[in-house]
């Protein structure tokens, strides 16, 4: 037998690292070609990785939130002869790398062959199995799922999201009834399963009044209560591993507040000719099955502003202290997802119509959301958007896109009293918060930049008139 160490492919441009969001096979697995064995997060995506040959999982190198280099060695497969080689049939010849598969968030429905379960159960997982443990008379509830549940797969079928809920809810999956097509579990098995358990700990809970009520007294007359006692009363506290999606926002973020010098400029802007026109072509967008919001107006405004202010389409290279102004127009959209803020990205938005806009930030925004985003559509862009929708809020300090110069959030349209050739009227206000690199940009001229766009969304005409 021979041992294979498969080693972290280059997965993306300018990709040097990859942290391990999961593994999805453990030592004694028998992988086939291109099973799935690992997912792997960088800065772009999070991709799934299979086997690139057959073989025994001897090794895994790499706990779950490791970050590794590309180049080193995360897994060693034991591989050789296969079963049929006492017949004279020779092992297959290893196929060339196998190609990621795109995920974000561990939102990829896994395929419909059978696959391990994950080896990492979560920290709420542990976190839940460490409580029932220790609390008296919670033997049923612990084990009220496994006790009445029967095994229904050593290695059952279910997606990353799936898996997390089940991780969270403290849900054995091989021991939930598949209902979803081809034998895999649902969300809404997980979660009836959740209930059934939950209602085993109440039977269990109102089976032993007795001997819980006998044991308060008794360890609350203790100097130092017991870990079970703090949890019944409330005061325990559960900690969570910074990883994944989450792990690539807190960096970025406390990179760019630690880099950046912020600096925050907000004013109103009149939506009435926008909301106006916006009512007019939402009738011909919709002929070509494009929902038109306000936000490709405000993208649309964005550009032709940074055409006149140039030294806001750029980006800062700290290493070398150069600003490197772009020449496209690549506006990145800040997208909520239940794992959290991802920014995919409007490409060449210059050459793009408002209904261009519309379409790709719709499709965009499924993408994040469905955990399907492509590796292309993420980074590289010059200038971000972000949009607090219908919360809306008064008024925001949003964290620059590091190494990006400006950003700008929008708020909502809002009724509101204002004042017009002297006369208070109820008029439509929309709030724009943007924040610059103050090393980079001065105070005159971002407050121009935001000028230049209320400008154009005041007089939203003038947009279809740019090129």
């Amino acid at each position: 037998m021979a041992k294979f160490e498969f080693k972290l492919p280059d997965i993306g441009e300018g990709v040097s690292e990859g942290e391990i969001v999961g593994w999805l096979a453990k030592v004694g697995d028998k992988l086939a070609e291109n099973q799935d064995m690992v997912e792997i997060m960088t800065d772009k995506a999070t991709v799934t990785i299979g086997a690139p040959k057959a073989g025994t999982v001897v090794e895994l190198r790499g706990a779950v939130g490791d970050t590794v280099p590309v180049g080193n060695v995360i897994i060693v497969l034991e591989t050789g002869i296969s079963a049929d080689a006492s017949a004279g049939v020779a092992a297959p010849v290893a196929p060339p790398a196998p190609v990621p598969t795109v995920i974000t968030g561990g939102s990829k429905a896994p395929p419909a062959r059978a696959k391990p379960s994950s080896v990492d159960e979560g920290p709420v997982a542990s976190a839940v199995g460490d409580i029932r443990n220790t609390l008296p008379g919670t033997e049923l509830a612990q084990s009220g799922q496994s006790a009445k549940a029967p095994l229904f797969a050593e290695q059952p079928l279910a997606a990353p999201a799936t898996r997390k809920l089940a991780r969270e809810l403290g849900v054995d999956l091989k021991r939930i009834e598949p209902t979803g097509k081809g034998g895999r579990v649902t969300r809404e098995d997980v979660e009836a399963a959740s209930r059934d358990t939950g209602a085993n700990a109440s039977v269990a809970t109102a089976a032993q009044p007795q001997t819980a009520s006998a044991a308060s007294p008794a360890v609350s007359g203790q100097p130092e209560l017991s870990k079970a006692v703090a949890v019944a009363r409330g005061a325990i506290e559960t900690r969570q591993p910074i990883r994944g999606l989450r792990k690539r926002i807190f960096e970025n973020m406390a990179r760019s507040r630690r880099t950046a010098a912020h600096f925050t400029y907000v004013d109103e802007c009149d939506a009435t000719g926008l909301i106006a026109l916006r009512d007019r072509l939402s009738g011909r967008a919709e002929a070509q099955g494009v929902k038109l919001t306000y936000l490709p107006f405000i993208v649309k405004a964005a550009v032709c502003a940074l055409k006149r202010h140039p030294a806001l389409n750029a980006l800062v290279d700290d290493s070398t202290q150069e600003i490197v102004v772009r020449g496209n127009y690549d506006i990145g959209i800040a997208i909520s997802t239940d794992q959290g803020l991802m920014v995919p990205v409007l490409r060449e938005v210059d050459r793009l119509s408002l209904v261009d806009i519309a379409k790709e930030i719709a499709r965009l925004g499924a993408a994040a959301k469905s955990g399907k985003i492509a590796p292309a559509d993420l980074g590289g862009s010059s200038f971000t958007i972000t949009s607090l929708g219908k919360l809306g809020g008064l008024f925001a300090t949003p964290v620059i896109n590091y190494p990006e110069v400006a950003i700008m959030g929008i708020h909502e349209i809002k009724r509101r009293p204002v004042v017009k050739d002297d006369q208070i009227v109820i008029g439509a206000e929309m709030l724009l918060s943007l924040s610059f690199d103050h090393r980079i940009i001065d105070g005159n001229v971002g407050a121009a930049f935001a000028q230049e766009i209320i400008g154009l969304l005041e007089e939203p005409e003038r947009l279809l008139l740019e090129a």
